[in-house]
């Protein structure tokens, strides 16, 4: 009996499946200031804790996007090790910040099946959940992913597709106790635009870009302990290139949406997201924002912003989302659909 693991193809899925993930991950620090050191990152809750506490949070949390790229990474060796490419997300909500010293694991169900025409892979829909070491949700999401088939000649499952909200509805977004932007420091946090300052269909140009480099992509994918082959080894793709994780785009994007949107300081919940095109080192990221609902919150100062956050390879001045035969536009990489607490 091997003792090593090749990861599930295609053909080891069965809708209903659960998927009990290894090592569970406990946040530090460090994981912190690699984030601050991968990505140019600058929202003041995440950074300062003094800022933190005078918006009512009684402890200093991570970033958002921390817990999800841990808890997405313990995933990969039971879901995606042998993906082509990780394709998209919905229904993600933040049910509680997560602090240093917290402790992540993760279950995932499989949730759906579709074989792909070729033969030679399939889409595997699941639904994940991570818990911190209270046994409490830090977040759940679904997301698909194609992974390659072991033996293109072993036949189809029956397809089942499942059904995904567009969007996380603003009454189920989870405000995290305590919350409170009555005194919020616009100074300190570094723009003066709030929730009454952004209309629904403003587009704002985040004007700055970033090129992506072979070692920060694979650092950043290690941190992770996402150990899916695209990113690491050169034979696993036919082009012989590594491909960047699509969550280092969405940190990269998120990061790069500070300039114009700085006090978009909490991400609430994932409402859907496509990697509509594949990134690679030496490519620039550039992204954009598009407002696309409001919403009041019962937290005293809090209003929330529905947004769909864009990336790009090299800047887009016109900020064109799909061209005119309904696909995504060339060289969009990332169309992202979250929700964010901002103050009011």
């Amino acid at each position: 009996m091997a003792k090593t693991n090749p990861g599930n193809f295609f053909e080891d899925f069965h809708v209903g499946q659960v998927l009990e993930h290894a090592t569970p991950r406990t946040i530090t620090e460090g994981d912190r200031a690699l984030y601050g050191a991968i990505y140019p990152t600058r929202f003041a809750v995440p950074s300062s804790a003094a800022f933190a506490a005078s918006v009512g949070l009684e402890r200093h949390p991570v970033e958002e996007l921390v817990a999800f790229h841990v808890a997405f990474g313990k995933t990969v060796p039971d879901v995606s090790l042998n993906a082509v490419a990780n394709l998209g997300y919905a229904e993600c909500r933040f049910h509680r910040p997560v602090h240093p010293g917290d402790t992540l694991r993760t279950r995932s169900e499989v949730i759906g099946l579709k074989q792909n025409s070729n033969g030679r892979s399939g889409v595997v829909y699941v639904r994940s959940t991570a818990t911190d070491q209270d046994g409490e949700v830090a977040l759940d999401w679904a997301r698909w992913v194609m992974v390659h088939k072991r033996d293109p000649e072993s036949p189809a499952p029956e397809t089942v597709v499942p059904e995904l909200a567009p969007y996380v509805a603003a009454a189920d977004l989870v405000v995290p106790a305590g919350l409170d932007f009555t005194d919020y420091d616009t100074t300190a946090a570094g723009e003066p635009h709030r929730w009454d300052d952004y209309e629904v269909g403003e587009r704002i140009d985040h004007v700055d870009g970033v090129t992506l480099t072979e070692a920060e992509h694979m650092m950043a994918t290690r941190l992770w302990q996402n150990t899916a082959k695209v990113h690491f080894n050169t034979e696993a793709r036919p082009d012989g290139r590594r491909l960047v994780y699509g969550g280092h785009v969405i940190s990269l994007a998120r990061a790069l949406s500070f300039n114009g949107l700085a006090n978009a300081q909490l991400v609430a919940a994932i409402n859907a997201g496509a990697h509509t095109a594949p990134a690679f080192a030496g490519d620039t990221v550039y992204a954009w924002s598009e407002v696309l609902d409001k919403a009041e919150t019962s937290a005293p100062g809090v209003g929330a912003l529905r947004l769909r956050l864009v990336a790009t390879k090299g800047r887009d001045e016109s900020m064109t989302l799909r061209g005119e035969d309904g696909k995504h536009a060339a060289g969009v990489l990332l169309d992202l659909d979250y929700w964010a607490f901002v103050p009011r």
